[in-house]
């Protein structure tokens, strides 16, 4: 079986580079060892009358990028418009801030349908692809209007909301009829699949049975696989960085303090203004805790061309103002605010180093910061996990200390009892979510969709055989299995 993986951008396994986005970081280490094809955006664009050549391939591993010049004409339609100004708030559930226009949907669908031709070049008889995120919900169907008749999946990064708020996407139900030419659809949470079968029942009219749905395209399963880390690859990086010249001033500026850490995209949906409230009202209940306790807060901005994006860098940079300005002296600063992204291996030391990892997003998909964190502690002195409730992450991880980030108040007293949380408790709240992180890989979630996909082609009555995979993807499927949990 050749795999061809697709996505909106592709990442590239250099040693320093920052690795800001949690799809990326995911994907690059299961393609460089199974042998897949991974094609996404080359973040350049082209005119209609462009002739060079239309990818660009390297090799990754054992795997290779394809990296293509998406269309001039749509892409800013696509991209910044109805991907990220409809469809990803109303996926956070964030109805209030869609600003779209039919034209940006238009180029939605061109776009999706300039990567489905692209594609082509990688099809052969025994390939399998498998799209990911909602930037290419369509992508399926223009490929099957291609004549496309190989296995077909996807995956959902982020959540996926009640039938009400998808309401509030333009177009919507166009969209969901088109990602029914899926045979596997695939979702973070069992809510969020739960939330996606309403939709085809109470809006479609269609029947769910068993997790199988049938539509113009066929059938389509619909399955729940909850994303992975590699946490001992993690854990590596974490004892590595300890020597990094980043990681070793930031230990020495510390003079003792203990220090809690926020690593995000600039994103509303990551409740950073919630969180750095928090932190305020935390200092305000206790003031013992000056000068003994500051926050790391790394926000890497994206997508600052569209409006809500850079208001909330502007909202937040002058929170975090006024924030030291009311609780900082002339030597200490409670709040230490880095626009930037750092290296995988950097961040691990950086995790490492914080008595107190804070995960407080609004609403994710998943939020693999919080099993990164996990996984860079110190055996032997961890810190303290606080999360979210409303992260994919707290299905897992329940035993870190699970907030909700709408209470500011509730927040700064959570946060002040993991920076005084003992030793024993913190060793055991730590090793029962490492025993969840081990249990469920990256590696095994990568093998499990594509087991699950071949299987669900199989039982149409197609070609697609397991035993006729390559070594590295034979490694992952026989060690994983079908763990997937099927609705």
């Amino acid at each position: 079986m050749n795999l061809v993986v697709v996505s909106n951008r592709v990442a590239r396994a250099k040693a320093n580079e920052p690795m800001t986005g949690g799809l990326a970081a995911a994907l690059l280490p299961v393609v460089e060892n199974s042998g897949a094809i991974w094609v996404g955006s080359s973040g350049r664009v082209r005119d209609a009358t462009h002739k060079g050549p239309f990818a660009e391939i390297e090799s990754l591993g054992e795997g290779a990028l394809a990296m293509i010049d998406l269309p001039a004409a749509h892409y800013g339609g696509y991209y910044e418009g109805f991907a990220n100004s409809a469809l990803w708030p109303a996926l956070h559930s964030r109805t209030d801030l869609i600003r779209v226009s039919q034209e940006d949907y238009q180029s939605y669908r061109e776009v999706n349908a300039f990567m489905a031709r692209a594609l082509m070049r990688f099809r052969r008889k025994d390939t399998a692809f498998w799209i990911q995120d909602y930037h290419f919900l369509a992508l399926g169907a223009e490929m099957r209007k291609l004549g496309v008749t190989e296995p077909l999946g996807f995956f959902l990064h982020t959540p996926w909301p009640a039938h009400a708020i998808i309401g509030g996407i333009p177009n919507h139900r166009e969209l969901i009829e088109a990602m029914l030419a899926y045979d596997l659809i695939g979702f973070q949470t069992e809510e969020d699949c739960e939330n996606f079968q309403g939709y085809l029942v109470s809006d479609l009219g269609l029947t769910v049975t068993d997790g199988v749905v049938r539509s113009r395209y066929g059938t389509s399963r619909i399955a729940v696989f909850p994303i992975g880390i590699d946490p001992e690859k993690f854990a590596q990086h974490a004892a590595k960085a300890s020597s990094h010249p980043d990681v070793s001033r930031l230990r020495r500026s510390l003079n003792g303090e203990k220090l809690a850490i926020g690593v995000d995209r600039l994103d509303y949906s990551k409740g950073l203004i919630n969180r750095i409230n928090a932190f305020d009202r935390m200092l305000a209940l206790q003031p013992s805790l000056s000068r003994s306790v500051s926050m790391l807060q790394i926000a890497t901005p994206s997508r600052g061309a569209i409006e809500a994006y850079g208001n909330l860098q502007s909202e937040l940079a002058k929170l975090i103002s006024d924030v030291n300005g009311r609780h900082g002296e002339v030597d200490w600063t409670p709040i230490r605010y880095l626009n930037k992204g750092f290296s995988q291996t950097v961040l691990a030391g950086l995790y490492r180093t914080a008595q107190v990892g804070v995960v407080t997003p609004l609403q994710d998909g998943m939020n693999l910061v919080a099993k990164e964190y996990v996984a860079a502690q110190n055996p032997a002195d961890p810190g303290v996990l606080v999360l979210s409730k409303f992260a994919g992450a707290a299905n897992e991880l329940d035993t870190a200390l699970l907030v909700n980030p709408h209470d500011i108040d509730g927040m700064a007293r959570t946060m002040a009892m993991a920076l005084s949380m003992p030793l024993t408790e913190r060793r055991m709240r730590w090793e029962a979510m490492m025993t969840k992180l081990r249990g469920n890989t990256i590696r095994q979630w990568f093998a499990s969709f594509v087991y699950t996909l071949q299987d669900e082609v199989m039982g149409k009555g197609g070609a697609a055989d397991p035993t006729g995979a390559d070594p590295q993807t034979l490694w992952q499927l026989r060690s994983a299995g079908t763990s997937a949990r099927i609705h």
